[in-house]
């Protein structure tokens, strides 16, 4: 039984794919991100969950209190329930564990990133735009060689630059393998990061080899 998330799922065309585990932002649903994750790697499979929570109608991952502000406790519930659903979905659709690959972006980069933090057994690797810390853990996690990608926007209006900083020196005191890279956008996402970040997941083996 799936950990109960509406999703859509696609299988792979190439059997040498990662597993793309595609979260959207606040206001978006499990077909916002499919154009993105099939440029991302066309021969992939996709796995693509919408948020439990809904903000005046609109589905996100985990609630906040404002702004920026996140409701920690329910970030803390929704974490594990995205983990689960991760691994209950993986054995359900017979897809390779050890190869998912979380693409997320705005909340669903930071509910990527917390589950790195919380659970970092559950993904391989990561591509997260616009994301920002999540929470401060207690202890770092072991996520010794792990890809991941973080891009973001140097005129985001909703993500203060020190955030996404300070996200990135926990991924890198955890031992990620990570490349942080810097766009003149927005909070928008533009073609030349997605085709950037399509290079990136070619270069990484995400448990082939």
């Amino acid at each position: 039984m799936i950990t109960p998330f509406t999703h859509r799922f696609e299988p792979a065309s190439d059997p040498a794919a990662p597993v793309l585990l595609v979260l959207h932002g606040t206001g978006g649903d499990e077909n916002d991100l499919l154009p993105i994750a099939r440029m991302l790697h066309p021969g992939a499979a996709i796995l693509s969950p919408r948020g439990r929570v809904l903000e005046r109608g609109m589905p996100r991952f985990f609630r906040r209190l404002a702004e920026g502000v996140f409701d920690q406790e329910d970030l803390r519930i929704r974490t594990i329930e995205l983990a689960a659903f991760v691994t209950d979905a993986t054995a359900h659709y017979g897809l390779d564990a050890s190869r998912v690959v979380a693409v997320g972006y705005s909340n669903g980069a930071n509910i990527a990133a917390s589950v790195f933090l919380a659970h970092p057994t559950v993904l391989a690797g990561a591509v997260l735009l616009r994301a920002m810390v999540p929470f401060e853990p207690a202890r770092l996690p072991d996520l010794a060689g792990k890809p991941i990608l973080i891009a973001a926007g140097r005129r985001d209006p909703l993500i203060p630059q020190a955030l996404t900083q300070r996200l990135a020196a926990i991924l890198e005191q955890a031992g990620a393998d990570l490349t942080v890279r810097w766009y003149d956008v927005g909070h928008e996402l533009s073609p030349r990061e997605i085709y950037e970040a399509a290079a990136w997941i070619a270069e990484h083996p995400f448990g082939v080899g």
